[in-house]
């Protein structure tokens, strides 16, 4: 194991398949001189060349149609558009394009095509730049989205999504870039669709989204102190979704709680509630419980962003309701 911040293990796997595969190549707004503007590609120019690691301009429509252009003709370009908002400025080429491609070629051509970009709060980027769009993107058919939140599954999935046949939307939290954590030496890799047990538990189920899950590992950790044993299920892949995971969880507990930073309406705890409901309902002890931020644009000021996402309070509150 080494110890690595969640940017320092998307470096490294980024690393480790270029100088696996000479098809994959890495391109975005300031990633080669610059390094990335959260330092995500630091060192690959270096070591790769200018026609591996490549600057563009400033348009994502234009990156990720070049992309898709790149990974029809058989390259692995994985391309970084800095935040998840962004994604709307591709939008045609993500959803029209990428997405759709391989259907529409009747499985003769594959898009192995990965965008990462920063998603979420909790640095103070006001409205346009701390949107949580993960159930927007796992909305259209064709895209495989991903949203880590450790070190060693940052590492593992990016490695996995860039050795995918299909476009990844891979979401890392903004807030988690310099979080530390323990990551596998060697070839790691962790299964694209294959959620993680972060806490075992008998009384209640919590899955969480992304950094919800150190939120809901730190409820976790006072509800046991209440004499509550709850379970957090992090997804990692929000789709495909490992909702077997989810409904044997629930199997035990009969409880389920959600917790993502998106909107609570149209979030994917919505998705994940129907599913239970609809699968699991004989286990169920209680009604099952979401928690989100509200409907509205994130705030810039820290006070009011802090206030706007559910917090460790929050998390115990709900499922202190849920236990009754």
């Amino acid at each position: 194991m080494t110890q690595m911040t969640c940017i320092q293990a998307t470096t490294a796997a980024l690393a480790e398949e270029m100088a696996r595969d000479a098809t994959v190549f890495h391109a975005g707004i300031d990633v080669a001189k610059v390094g990335g503007v959260f330092g995500g590609s630091v060192g690959l120019l270096e070591r790769f060349g200018p026609k591996r690691v490549r600057d563009t301009p400033i348009s994502e429509a234009a990156i990720v149609g070049m992309a898709v252009g790149a990974a029809l003709v058989g390259a692995r370009p994985v391309i970084q558009l800095m935040f998840a908002d962004f994604l709307m400025r591709a939008w045609d080429e993500i959803v029209n394009q990428a997405a759709k491609m391989r259907f529409m070629c009747g499985g003769s051509s594959t898009v192995p095509l990965t965008i990462m970009a920063g998603t979420g709060g909790g640095i103070s980027a006001a409205a346009q730049h701390s949107q949580s769009i993960e159930a927007m993107c796992a909305h259209v058919p064709g895209l495989i989205v991903v949203c880590p939140s450790t070190p060693a599954d940052c590492k593992g999935l990016l490695k996995s999504a860039i050795r995918d046949d299909n476009p990844v939307i891979f979401l890392d939290s903004k807030a988690l870039g310099n979080f530390k954590g323990e990551v596998p030496d060697g070839d790691h890799l962790v299964p694209l669709g294959k959620a993680a047990v972060a806490r075992a538990g008998k009384d209640l189920t919590i899955v969480a989204v992304s950094r919800m899950v150190h939120s809901a590992l730190a409820a976790a950790q006072t509800l046991a102190e209440q004499g509550i044993d709850a379970e957090v299920i992090d997804p990692r892949t929000i789709y495909p979704l490992d909702t077997q995971a989810i409904l044997e969880s629930v199997a035990r507990t009969g409880r389920l709680l959600v917790v993502h930073e998106a909107s609570t309406f149209c979030g994917i705890g919505a998705e994940i509630v129907a599913s239970v409901t609809d699968k699991a309902f004989d286990s169920l002890k209680a009604a099952p419980v979401r928690l989100g931020s509200p409907h509205s644009p994130v705030p810039f000021a820290p006070v009011l962003e802090n206030r706007f996402y559910p917090r460790v309070d929050d998390i115990v509150a709900a499922g202190q309701r849920l236990m009754g």
